[in-house]
């Protein structure tokens, strides 16, 4: 069974950047999205970015398009999402997820623990 492992979080400022890494045990299969999904507080979990393995087409909600690029390493079996002029609402844990979903959480399979992304001043 895959295994995701996300790293990168952390508390930072309005305006500042992060970058999230999420390394899978095995092999991704092409067929499989990785996504980066999102849940504040009291919301439900909300799909962020996903990259299509087996082309790296990538697609990205509008809250943060212009500002967060998801992107992979093939040979690390990596996804990344990098983070910049972070905003308070971005404030959430960042989950990576694989699987066939497209943007739906329920057709998932795999999902990492989460990361939590605190936005203050």
């Amino acid at each position: 069974q895959m295994q995701l492992a996300e790293s990168g979080g952390g508390l930072v400022q309005p305006g500042d950047s992060l970058r999230l890494s999420c390394a899978a045990s095995e092999r991704i299969l092409n067929s499989y999205y990785m996504a980066w999904f999102r849940q504040a507080p009291g919301k439900e979990r909300e799909i962020v970015a996903r990259v299509l393995w087996s082309d790296g087409s990538t697609w990205s909600a509008d809250s943060v398009k212009g500002r967060f690029t998801i992107s992979r390493d093939g040979a690390a079996n990596t996804v990344y999402l990098q983070m910049n002029r972070l905003k308070p609402e971005d404030t959430a844990i960042y989950y990576c997820a694989a699987g066939w979903g497209v943007s739906n959480p329920k057709g998932y399979d795999f999902w990492g623990r989460g990361t939590q992304v605190t936005v203050s001043s």
